[in-house]
């Protein structure tokens, strides 16, 4: 039996458990990866039991991640521990940089543990758009205004999940703090130069790629740079992120089912247009007969062996060291007294 490497799709599961269509398209050789929703988890126990399900459904690698940044954007909650919004570490940032830092690597170090005990390769975090007081589909997901803060607070993230045996997916490149229409609903357009957004809302990226295993682009079109949003431009994949900056990691679209995306094409054909821009894994989530097109779609290649090195990359590996009781219920104090205390 043929062995598969991962294909540059990642798509959606139905329910808790998978069914015979499910199945079908996990098998597909475009296929390299399911995301996980909260409809698709009841209990630790469950969410252990459908993955395996998912990775028996596949000869070959499969990355399984999910959405689980903290705050508002946590999709598993009973059973896991709940992550306090981003900015709350900002905050406290402000007034004790050195205890946030530590905080923060340690609750994504957290993190990384928990999803890794229920077999998942990585989750969408952090984000790293800078807060301007703007984007209210950011909001507290934000975790500062500033660049200093946003990359020391990036920084401490990705040094948990990677403690954690977790790859870090940086995000919305190159910045989604300035504006202010919710890509899931709607086109959104930046529309300042690229010398205003290089030293503003890039500078985080720019400074965190040697951190982090994977970006993810925004579905905001920066007219003065490309008719093109992020997420499907060449411009922005292949010549600013790849060969400007020099990151080589991976490129992980956002959903292309979202409306700034499907107002620009079908999702297959968005799918077909990000790999030939340089994403290395493409989303479709939330419309399966939108991702089973995509996946009969031969104008989307499997890719090279650069593309599927960078897929390969994100699977979980071991952690440091383990994450020891007493270590868990100091972290586990201490985000208490975050989330239900003022910073200062």
């Amino acid at each position: 039996m043929t062995v598969l490497n991962p294909g540059p799709l990642m798509i959606d599961v139905e329910g808790c458990q998978l069914t015979i269509e499910d199945r079908e398209l996990i098998a597909h050789p475009r296929v390299g990866g399911i995301v996980l929703f909260t409809r698709n988890y009841e209990n630790p126990a469950q969410l252990q039991s459908l993955i395996a399900d998912i990775r028996s459904a596949r000869n070959g690698a499969l990355l399984v991640a999910v959405d689980h940044e903290g705050g508002r954007v946590q999709r598993f909650r009973a059973g896991f521990t709940r992550v306090p919004p981003m900015r709350l570490y900002g905050e406290l940032f402000d007034h004790d940089a050195s205890e946030a830092l530590q905080m923060l690597t340690d609750t994504c170090r957290l993190v990384a543990f928990e999803l890794a005990g229920c077999d998942i390769d990585f989750t969408f975090a952090p984000c790293i758009d800078i807060d301007h007081s703007l984007a209210s589909v950011i909001g507290d997901r934000a975790l500062h205004s500033s660049v200093d803060g946003v990359v020391a607070l990036g920084k401490a993230a990705l040094d948990g999940y990677r403690a954690g045996g977790m790859a870090g997916v940086i995000k919305h490149f190159p910045g989604h703090g300035c504006v202010q229409t919710d890509t899931h609903l709607d086109f959104a357009t930046d529309s300042r130069t690229m010398d205003q957004i290089s030293c503003s809302d890039m500078a985080p990226f720019a400074q965190l790629l040697n951190d982090t295993a994977a970006v993810m682009p925004a579905h905001v079109i920066y007219s003065e740079v490309d008719d093109l949003p992020a997420s499907l431009s060449a411009v922005w994949q292949s010549q600013i992120l790849r060969q400007q900056l020099g990151f080589d990691g991976a490129i992980v679209s956002d959903d292309l089912s979202m409306k700034a995306a499907t107002g620009i094409a079908h999702q297959s054909h968005n799918a077909s247009r990000a790999v030939a821009a340089g994403t290395d894994l493409a989303l479709i989530c939330n419309d399966r007969a939108a991702a089973s097109v995509a996946c009969d779609n031969d104008e989307i290649p499997l890719g090279g062996e650069a593309q599927v090195r960078r897929r390969l990359n994100m699977r979980r590996s071991t952690p440091v060291r383990e994450l020891r009781d007493g270590e868990r219920n100091s972290i586990l104090s201490k985000l208490l007294l975050l989330s239900h205390q003022p910073a200062c």
